[in-house]
């Protein structure tokens, strides 16, 4: 009602204006004017052009021309919300600054690098490129890589990093991050891409989950039958038949409460047995990262569980 209001009051203007009997409204794409073809009088309002930026190609055509800058993003240690001021002492005609411009520009361009400096804090800037390596030896997706960012910052704001290794937090912010997003990553596929201890990390990772209080659910174990079965190379057969016994392990409450990496190699080394495939447990246990004792010990208690149905 209000926008209809705003055209009716426009028009009344043009019409008091000039002594235009019939109001044909015009609009110019390259200058933005709205104007009546009868008359030519002119809307003061400029029109918003609400066309793509896909005609730009190279980087730099982007940034020259593009109307809105970056996306925000949590994982930048500015949140992309900082400006920089380009070394070129040229205007926007192309013309040299003269020399009292360029010295001012200088002092310019040193205050606004000085001033991101000063408002970004050293640890993001650390944990944030750490977590870039991170995310390309894991493989993880956007939406897992601003969860990260968004719980190590949370982490900052309470102040409890205090006798912990920046690197440490951050590879349990990112395991946190993958059991919230049910991304299935291990905490010793975490441990070996940041280079730190599963100790460390385990300890750490219980620390963060206390304080802010998180429980994420468990890791279903069919998740990492694929991952399992690649590196193995078992058959589709082997594969199918596992996900049945973790089923029906599911089912009689067998997975209750053990670790899903665990479940799903023993589920694998059992359904290898069954279809005849040479697949040791030696080769099952150095895949998985699960020691060959506790494959034997959960494929034991799934056969002794199972009521025959494996």
């Amino acid at each position: 009602m209000e926008s209809y209001h705003k055209e009716e009051s426009k028009l009344n203007d043009l019409i008091h204006l000039r002594d235009c009997k019939k109001i044909a409204l015009i609009t110019d794409l390259v200058t933005g004017e709205i104007a009546c073809s009868c008359c030519g009088a002119v809307v003061s309002e400029k029109s918003v052009d609400t066309g793509n930026e896909s005609s730009m190609i190279t980087r730099e055509e982007y940034l020259s021309n593009a109307r809105t800058g970056q996306k925000i993003s949590l994982k930048m240690a500015d949140m992309g919300l900082s400006t920089i001021i380009e070394s070129k002492d040229k205007d926007s005609t192309g013309k040299s600054l003269s020399s009292e411009n360029k010295r001012a520009f200088y002092r310019l361009r040193m205050w606004d690098r000085n001033s991101r400096f000063a408002n970004t804090k050293k640890s993001y800037i650390k944990a944030f490129t750490l977590l870039d390596g991170i995310r390309a030896k894991l493989g993880l997706s956007d939406a897992v890589v601003e969860e990260t960012a968004y719980l190590f910052r949370k982490i900052t704001s309470r102040k409890i990093l205090g006798g912990r290794s920046t690197a440490g937090v951050l590879c349990a912010t990112t395991y946190i991050a993958c059991r919230l997003t049910n991304t299935p990553r291990t905490i010793q596929d975490v441990a070996n891409a940041g280079n730190i201890k599963r100790k460390q990390l385990q300890s750490i990772y219980r620390f963060i989950l206390k304080e802010l209080e998180i429980y994420p659910e468990s890791y279903n174990p069919i998740e990492f039958v694929a991952r399992i079965a690649n590196a193995t190379n078992a058959s589709e057969k082997t594969r199918r038949h596992a996900l049945k016994i973790l089923d029906i392990s599911k089912r009689r409450g067998i997975t209750t409460s053990k670790n899903p990496m665990a479940m799903a190699a023993a589920a694998l080394y059992l359904s290898s047995l069954k279809n005849q495939e040479k697949i040791s447990q030696t080769i099952i246990s150095k895949v998985s990262g699960i020691s060959a004792v506790t494959i034997r010990e959960r494929s034991k208690e799934i056969k002794n569980r199972s009521g025959g149905e494996v």
